[in-house]
């Protein structure tokens, strides 16, 4: 297939970078696999060592798609042409009465409920990023780190602060910092890269108790990658993909500090590490989403109506914790 990707920023992405670094690794997991992927970007983008063909992005992007193009893959919600056919992947939360196009694919099982369908691909990780480092397991969970915006509140780093200083165990904290200082807490800022593979290395378990319905949560599946269990609450995908061979759902702060507490370590790397092997290696994904090109490009379209966000309240709106 000759596919065609568009984006605005710098690939790949030199530190910190979610969705970016999905794209950049599907497609060349695409060219991998002997398809011809085309990149309409930044011109300062370095993708033709990947095998991938770089045509530096203009204003009028759409004028630029190669005329042999079978599938244009955007993760935005967009049709920018009718000439070609367009499949769109949603990252985010839609708000209330916005519509999204037809081939529109979500990024886990309750990200696509809570936008009316049942089309969804579970974001995942090029595993040769994240090489697995051998150590053993810990007695005791007792480094645990924050990866996410910490200025977003719905991440919820307030009360992953107030967990590590009342049970006195340290906080890594990677995409933001603390407002107090404490001996327990080290602020990292935006971090990428060996940088943050090293603060992994060092951590034993990831925090994300989220308070928004969490469309994925990349920030989960590198954490196991690297045999970190992960503490999370019950919203969004959080259960799908956190089984308890590889973490703990709390359903509030008390829970949450409960299990920073717990004295012995339950949890195995190597098999949370098999886990994420199995199910959120980029070649599952690159696989399923070929799947769903060869529907759309045999001119199906996998929604009915235009999918769009189902829940009374907006997605940002912080739930209880």
């Amino acid at each position: 297939m000759n596919i065609v990707f568009q984006h605005d920023h710098p690939l790949p992405v030199k530190k910190y970078g979610g969705i970016e670094r999905i794209i950049y690794w599907q497609m060349v997991d695409l060219v991998r696999l002997g398809h011809c992927v085309t990149l309409i970007g930044h011109p300062d983008s370095i993708v033709g060592p990947a095998g991938i063909k770089l045509i530096p992005m203009k204003e009028n992007w759409v004028a630029q798609v190669p005329k042999d193009t079978d599938l244009i893959h955007l993760y935005y919600n967009n049709i920018p042409t009718k000439d070609y056919p367009v499949l769109n992947t949603l990252q985010g939360n839609g708000k209330k009465g916005e519509l999204f196009q037809k081939n529109t694919v979500f990024i886990s099982k309750v990200h696509a409920r809570n936008h009316g369908s049942n089309h969804y691909i579970y974001n995942a990780i090029d595993l040769e990023e994240y090489p697995f480092p051998e150590k053993e397991n810990p007695l005791e969970l007792e480094n645990f780190m924050f990866l996410a915006k910490g200025s977003w509140s719905v991440k919820n780093l307030k009360d992953c602060v107030r967990a590590a200083k009342k049970s006195k165990h340290h906080l890594h904290i990677a995409g933001g910092k603390a407002i107090l200082p404490s001996r327990f807490i080290h602020n990292h800022g935006m971090v990428g890269g060996e940088e943050k593979l090293t603060i992994m290395n060092n951590c034993d378990a990831l925090l994300f108790p989220v308070r928004w319905h969490e469309p994925f949560g990349i920030a989960i599946i590198e954490a196991m990658a690297m045999g970190m269990p992960v503490i999370g609450s019950p919203y969004g995908s959080l259960p799908e993909l956190i089984p308890k061979m590889a973490g703990h759902i709390v359903n509030n702060y008390q829970e949450l500090l409960t299990t920073l507490q717990i004295k012995q370590n339950p949890f195995d790397r190597e098999e949370i590490r098999k886990y994420i092997e199995e199910k959120f290696c980029i070649r599952v994904l690159t696989n399923s989403y070929l799947g769903y090109y060869e529907k759309i490009i045999r001119g199906e379209e996998l929604h009915q109506d235009f999918p769009t966000w189902q829940l009374e309240k907006e997605a940002v709106e912080l739930l209880p914790f």
